[in-house]
């Protein structure tokens, strides 16, 4: 798979399905936005970069508390599903939505205070490149703060975690441990200050019908499940148990990170 051919992937996917991710409880709600307010303690007077802001939730939650926000996306319907849900709906006048690539962001060296990126960097084909993007236009001593899937450290169950979760949204590059999460925000000049992982359920029909999965995907997720290492099993705990998974009411879990890096 080219770089080009992923984010022609990513455009084309989320094209489709831009209201379901602002409308998303999982994106809009949850402990993860609290967790990640703590960690990085918004300031007044700073400037802040969302990369690939999706349905704008993070652009959201921390507008109130900094002087400005700048909320980029790869994808045109994604920005103008967000500007008209977070501006127009949510009343914030200190956002402001343009298109991007998170690999080549359009800004001058030192522009930021933070730089945020939330449930999105899985999509990446070249994650690195996005941590020397977020570096470089961050000012001395800023704020890289990542939030995204995590998968297990046993790299053959991180491995079929990952194609679980490719399975479902063929747009998913990959995703990584948080030890190679810890040697990217590294090699990129970070000093990691703070980590927290969490966990969220989802319920497994809503989870794969917002990415329009076919009912042919839907039974491929379901074997994957129920033939997934006891391992996997445990990391995903499938309700109720794997054999009888793929119900209107069945869930799962995937895990997240919270990686919070200072520019030195």
């Amino acid at each position: 798979m080219t770089d080009k051919t992923s984010k022609e992937m990513s455009r084309d996917q989320y094209s489709q399905v831009g209201d379901a991710y602002v409308r998303s409880q999982t994106h809009a709600k949850g402990v993860d936005l609290d967790y990640l307010l703590n960690m990085v303690q918004p300031q007044k007077d700073w400037k802040v970069l969302d990369v690939a802001t999706g349905g704008g939730h993070t652009a959201l939650i921390l507008a109130p508390y900094v002087q400005q926000v700048i909320a980029v996306d790869l994808t045109p319907n994604m920005v103008e599903t967000a500007k008209k849900f977070v501006c127009d709906e949510k009343g914030q006048t200190n956002v402001t939505f343009q298109l991007a690539d998170a690999e080549n962001l359009p800004f001058e060296d030192g522009s930021f205070d933070l730089v945020t990126c939330r449930i999105a960097a899985h999509h990446f084909p070249a994650c690195q490149k996005f941590i020397a993007e977020s570096v470089r236009v961050l000012k001395q001593g800023g704020l890289l703060a990542v939030q995204d899937h995590v998968l297990p450290a046993e790299e053959n169950h991180a491995l079929y975690v990952d194609q679980f979760e490719r399975l479902r949204d063929p747009s998913h590059f990959r995703a990584y441990s948080e030890q190679q999460w810890r040697q990217m925000f590294e090699l990129g000049g970070l000093q990691v200050q703070q980590t927290r992982q969490l966990t969220k359920r989802h319920n497994f029909i809503d989870w794969a019908k917002r990415m329009n999965c076919t009912e042919e995907t839907l039974d491929e997720l379901v074997a994957m499940m129920k033939n997934a290492p006891n391992a996997v099993k445990a990391w995903q705990k499938p309700f109720p148990d794997a054999d009888h998974f793929g119900g209107i009411e069945t869930s799962f879990v995937n895990h997240h990170i919270i990686v919070v890096g200072r520019k030195g």
